[in-house]
């Protein structure tokens, strides 16, 4: 008996759009991490780039549980020597809110080139407002 190995057709691909606004984010992560991957679909395989395309909005209005909004911090190296620099939640949300979700549902795909990959379906924005009217996304209820 041989293995199955599903055909991926690129052109079955949607296009879903998520409102952040009021989203616990680690639970906003994992279901946008879920549907990239294609873990909702029949035809799931491991290896294979099967998700669709996530479009999330208001990625400013996510709520952070506990104490993360004060205390979790976000580390970048520049490289050089002394080159750490440390970034409350407060200040990430402030310049770049679009880093949270990002961050968060990198965290959660693969650490390879497929997960590369999948990473550039995923298109956040900080208002309710974005340019993906075309593909006709469908509206998708964030896990609350």
């Amino acid at each position: 008996m041989k293995t199955y190995l599903p055909k991926v057709n690129l052109n079955d691909r949607k296009w879903h759009v998520v409102d952040a606004d009021g989203a616990v984010l680690g639970r906003l992560a994992a279901q946008v991490a879920d549907i990239l991957r294609g873990k909702n679909k029949t035809v799931f395989t491991p290896h294979l780039d099967a998700g669709d395309f996530v479009v999330v909005i208001n990625a400013e209005k996510v709520i952070l549980t506990g104490k993360k909004e004060t205390d979790k911090l976000f580390m970048s190296y520049s490289g050089w020597k002394g080159g750490e620099r440390y970034r409350s939640v407060a200040q990430v949300r402030a310049r770049h809110p679009e880093r949270l979700i990002l961050h968060a549902v990198k965290g959660m795909i693969p650490k390879n080139r497929l997960g590369d990959r999948l990473l550039t379906k995923l298109k956040v924005y900080k208002g309710s407002h974005h340019p993906h009217a075309a593909q006709k996304p469908e509206p998708l209820k964030a896990a609350a």
